[in-house]
């Protein structure tokens, strides 16, 4: 299970390290693409296969449809983690989240997201002062 929140860098040629308690659950290699909220998702293959099934069933006919699934597999990537725990993010994904250096990578479950530093700050000091709205929230969802 991918949990916990790290601190990690982006080098100059884009390259961060994979968190050591997710490389088990992540594979030697994973797919990167654009999340929500201009975070990276990061996917293992098992749950990357699962996404895609999914996805096959959005309705071709609608225009949403067509525009998410676009979206969401141009950016995406198969990185490999190489002997020193890294991976290589491309510009593409970089710019969308704007990772520059410093950047936080978050487990969340299934996934990790890949969130530049200060969008990190920002999401995470806006969700501590809305923490107790946000759970009374999810009591819709059986939490």
């Amino acid at each position: 299970m991918l949990i916990g929140e790290y601190q990690h860098t982006v080098d100059a040629k884009g390259r961060m390290i994979v968190p050591a308690k997710f490389r088990d659950d992540l594979g030697l290699s994973f797919i990167i693409t654009r999340g929500f909220d201009g975070c990276l998702f990061g996917y293992p293959a098992e749950q990357w296969a699962q996404i895609q099934e999914k996805l096959k069933q959005l309705p071709l006919s609608k225009k949403e449809s067509r525009s998410f699934t676009r979206f969401f597999y141009s950016a995406a990537t198969e990185v490999e983690i190489d002997k020193q725990g890294r991976v290589n993010i491309p510009q593409t994904l970089r710019d969308f989240a704007k990772l520059e250096k410093n950047c936080r990578v978050v487990g969340i479950s299934d996934r990790i997201e890949i969130w530049s530093e200060a969008r990190w700050l920002e999401f995470a000091e806006s969700a501590e002062e809305n923490f107790e709205e946000l759970a009374e929230n999810m009591i819709d969802f059986g939490f």
